[in-house]
């Protein structure tokens, strides 16, 4: 079966863009190359096509915002109650073991809840929300979804729409632009300040040629989404958040917060909290960790991690690798045993020899956001 196609299919095409088929998406790994657009969103702003991210409506069928929230937290251990309106949290997906379905995005639309889900797992997102009584679940497919990144998309994006320099870190509106609204989020998946672009299809093309046009935006593509992300520490469903994986074990115990926690008025009440809820408390067995490899030598997902260079049994393996362009090197994550701790080295096995690698917290690059 053909992958499916973006409302910016055909500007990519123009545009030179490598094609290539991600999660049944046809969408550009690159433009320039990796690394120019890697480093131009770094240093000015990017342009992204995220289109394949499904986006969901989330309303009560009493009308009440409240009540579709309160469904939604029977999945999740975020706060949807607490969530102010015309404002974004992260959340997550658990299962009764305690591990990660999904992660997400979600936004107080004022009469709606509006969700950002991976596209990999859309379908899946789709169908645990249907199991949800009270509520109607509705998959936007009208809608393109585009991410403005970098520290000059403020500059960019307010020239075509001046209301969102009023925006900070995680705030969420619908403004105007032309005879269109556009639905837009301060937030993104590089580390870099941003804007996330919900426009309908037949906009998205004028959308993007309009900020293209202007010097400081480049396209860039899903190349250049994942190492700017790896450097930012930010884990990738499928990788470094699994079935497998709890919250605490990703790192991801701030997206939990106390009121969903023991003790707390909304305790538990989602899938695996009889799990995730005392890890929390004591501490995990594992940890997701940041590592630098000694050389120039690029650790892939897979990699065997070694506590010595004489040791036999590997005690993890790389959940996600590459090269920083930032950074100007190799970098990885890993789930690393007990409490690892930075400074600590390891060694990698990477084509037969042991590499040393070092220990450290994400995020590899400082996050830059507008708060």
């Amino acid at each position: 079966m053909s992958p499916a196609t973006t409302a910016l299919n055909d500007l990519h095409t123009e545009l030179g863009a490598r094609l290539v088929d991600f999660a049944g998406w046809e969408l550009p790994v690159s433009f320039a190359g990796v690394i120019p657009e890697h480093l131009h969103t770094r240093e000015s702003a990017s342009l992204f096509d995220v289109s394949h991210m499904g986006q969901v409506l989330l309303r009560a069928d009493s009308g009440d915002l409240g009540d579709a929230a309160t469904a939604l937290e029977r999945l999740t251990p975020a706060s949807v109650l607490g969530l102010k309106p015309w404002r974004q949290r992260y959340g997550l997906f658990t299962d009764p073991a305690g591990g990660v379905l999904d992660d997400f995005m979600f936004s107080h639309h004022g009469e709606h809840l509006y969700l950002v889900v991976n596209a990999a797992r859309t379908e899946h997102d789709l169908a645990l929300l249907r199991t949800l009584a009270g509520v109607s679940v509705e998959h936007v497919t009208d809608r393109a979804l585009l991410a403005l990144q970098g520290p000059r998309a403020e500059e960019a994006l307010a020239a075509l729409v001046p209301e969102v320099a009023e925006l900070v870190f995680m705030d969420s509106r619908i403004l105007p632009w032309r005879d269109v609204e556009l639905w837009i989020s301060r937030s993104g998946y590089t580390g870099e300040d941003g804007f996330e672009i919900s426009v309908p299809n037949a906009w998205a093309e004028p959308l993007a040629r309009a900020l293209l046009a202007m010097d400081q935006v480049a396209p860039a593509g899903l190349g250049a989404r994942d190492s700017l992300r790896l450097e930012a520490g930010m884990p990738l469903y499928g990788h470094d958040l699994t079935p497998e994986i709890t919250p605490a074990q990703a790192g991801l115990g701030w997206a939990i917060p106390k009121v969903r926690r023991r003790g707390g008025s909304r305790e538990g009440g989602f899938p695996g909290a009889e799990v995730i809820l005392p890890e929390l408390e004591a501490g995990p067995s594992r940890l997701r960790m940041g590592l630098r490899p000694e050389g120039r030598a690029v650790l892939r997902e897979g990699t065997p991690i070694f506590a010595g260079p004489d040791a036999t049994q590997p005690v993890a393996t790389i959940t996600s690798g590459g090269f920083g362009p930032t950074v100007g090197g190799p970098i990885a994550m890993a789930m690393l045993p007990g409490a690892p701790s930075p400074g600590e080295v390891l060694q990698a096995e990477v084509r037969g020899r042991r590499v040393p690698v070092t220990v450290t917290e994400p995020p590899f690059v400082p996050h830059s956001y507008k708060r």
